[in-house]
């Protein structure tokens, strides 16, 4: 392997101690070098982020840390507050003092918060839990992180960006003086991850330790001391953030080893007639009686459009999605869906797939994928008919059709046999978009495609949206990061509570105008344009 440069740069305050130090980390997976002699520093009472695109080995880093991956199954050393460490297992960490928080969350619906905060760790007298002193500990943990719930509450009543600082609070219970937070911000809206940054600040101030892996290199930018950047297993620099600025793009070349001259690809729009109209829309909540979660919603998708959808957490751009695609989410009272100006039913699934609707889900691990599935059978599995011969699949056509793919949206797998859940999150959210891609759709919706995903695969999802819409497809593309649907779309409907308040151009809108209309219910009663039965083109 090519030795690749490494610069050094430790934060300018020498005074104060490292309290982490990983040296000579290497890790190796059956065919893949997933760590070559990794060395970290982290100084203590500072927030030390971690970036590098999607299967750069930033997990795999941290999974050794926490005692995920345990001593014996790497090579190198690890000393933590100035002792050599060997963690046999991640309750051995968090006995050090170490915690991890993972980018899926792992706390249980149906329990209350404080069953959650103290499972494992039972607040308990001659084996007796102590139910009043866990809830009156719960309380202080909480009120730690500055979050104000009941904690009698079940944890499925509560947003994501409050299940986030109950498992930051969780950690603080185990005597946490290293917190590890594996993209803490990627499922939250910008309000959530403001206030989740601003308890990390408060938290160091108090003196806790952090280290945050993160794609959001604007966060990274605004909260981090210091940065490593791991590209293909190796660490390729340290920077030290309080010597001085550091912008997005210096990171950025770090991470891909070369500059992006743009975020977004360069697009020239070929905009056709209307072909997918929705109507009407009207949806209710499968389990609140009377709450329309589709409420009275109409738009349109030309040939040749990419078409956005902005809106905040719980607006109803995701129960929009599922709800046409196969009626999979909500209790159907009414509207009509007209595909090449003809009414169609959409009754399930199947029926959507059959018509030339794909459906990407946000939520990659629940409802787009199959861990225990290879690639190879994944990216196949939505649209098996097609290598499929008198109802019989034909092997070498599944594993050929994969491989394509897989070179395709630049899948880092070894092969397309190795097993989905081995894969990084990243990878795993482009095997979900390689499956849907493969139906050949005439209508791809995409719900936060890039979610998880590091700057250089971004632009590759990008590219692809690009070329679906060059084909006459048409795109639906759902994300909570605004920068990225104007930079992306043609035009851009915002929805509030259920409801479509706006349509505009890309071209004509901005981060506050969107912004206006996804909190505004001004508009919340107005009815977008009607589709035009003409042909026409719009300058991105």
């Amino acid at each position: 392997m090519t030795a690749l440069s490494i610069t050094t740069e430790l934060p300018a305050d020498q005074t104060t101690p490292v309290i982490l130090e990983m040296a000579h980390i290497t890790k190796v997976f059956p065919g893949v070098v997933a760590l070559d002699d990794v060395n970290l520093a982290v100084r203590a009472r500072t927030i030390h982020a971690i970036c590098g695109e999607n299967g750069a080995g930033k997990s795999t880093l941290m999974n050794i840390l926490s005692g995920v991956y345990p001593t014996g199954t790497y090579d190198g050393q690890i000393r933590f507050e100035g002792q050599e460490m060997a963690f046999h297992s991640i309750r051995a960490s968090e006995d050090a003092g170490v915690a991890i928080i993972h980018q899926e969350l792992a706390l249980i619906p149906e329990l209350s918060v404080t069953e959650n905060m103290f499972i494992g760790n039972e607040v308990a007298t001659r084996g007796v839990i102590d139910w009043i002193a866990a809830r009156r500990s719960a309380l202080d943990l909480l009120a730690r992180v500055g979050l104000d719930v009941n904690p009698d509450t079940p944890i499925k009543n509560l947003g994501v960006g409050q299940q986030q600082l109950i498992e930051i609070a969780k950690a603080l219970g185990k005597n946490c003086r290293l917190l590890i937070l594996d993209e803490p911000t990627s499922a939250l809206n910008e309000d959530d991850s403001a206030n989740l940054l601003d308890i990390l600040r408060g938290l160091k101030a108090k003196g806790l330790t952090s280290i945050m892996i993160s794609h959001k290199l604007n966060e990274i930018a605004a909260i981090a001391d210091a940065i490593t950047v791991i590209r293909d297993g190796r660490v390729v620099e340290h920077i030290d953030v309080t010597a001085g600025r550091v912008d997005e793009d210096r990171i950025i070349r770090g991470m891909v080893g070369r500059d992006l001259s743009s975020r977004f690809p360069d697009h020239t729009p070929h905009i056709g007639e209307v072909f997918f109209e929705v109507r009407d829309w009207t949806v209710e909540h499968p389990q609140i009686p009377g709450k329309l979660v589709c409420n009275h919603e109409s738009f349109y998708v030309r040939r040749g459009e990419i078409v956005g959808f902005a809106g905040l957490m719980g607006a109803g751009r995701t129960e929009l999605a599922r709800s046409l695609f196969g009626r999979s989410y909500g209790t159907f009272l009414g509207g009509e869906i007209l595909l090449d100006g003809a009414p169609i039913e959409l009754p399930t699934v199947k029926a959507a797939i059959d018509a030339g609707l794909a459906y990407c889900p946000e939520d990659r691990k629940i409802q787009g994928l199959n861990l225990l599935d290879d690639v190879k059978k994944t990216i196949v599995s939505a649209g098996i008919d097609r290598i499929c011969t008198r109802s019989v699949i034909d092997l070498d056509e599944e594993a050929v059709a994969a491989e394509e793919y897989r070179r395709k949206m630049n899948i880092k797998a070894s092969s397309v046999d190795v097993v989905v859940s081995t894969l990084s999150g990243g990878n795993q959210q482009k095997v979900v978009v390689a499956k849907w891609m493969f139906t050949e759709p005439v209508l791809a919706i995409l719900d936060e495609p890039t979610r998880g995903i590091d700057v250089g695969a971004k632009y590759e999802i990008y590219t692809l949206i690009n070329q679906l819409a060059q084909e006459g497809k048409g795109v639906v593309m759902i994300s909570s990061e605004l920068p990225e649907l104007l930079g992306v779309c043609d035009r851009i409907y915002t929805v509030f509570e259920g409801r479509i308040t706006s349509v505009t151009a890309a071209a004509d809108a901005t981060q506050e105008s969107l912004m206006r209309q996804m909190t505004d219910t001004a508009d919340a009663t107005a009815r977008p344009a009607p589709a035009p039965n003409h042909s026409q083109e719009e300058p991105r």
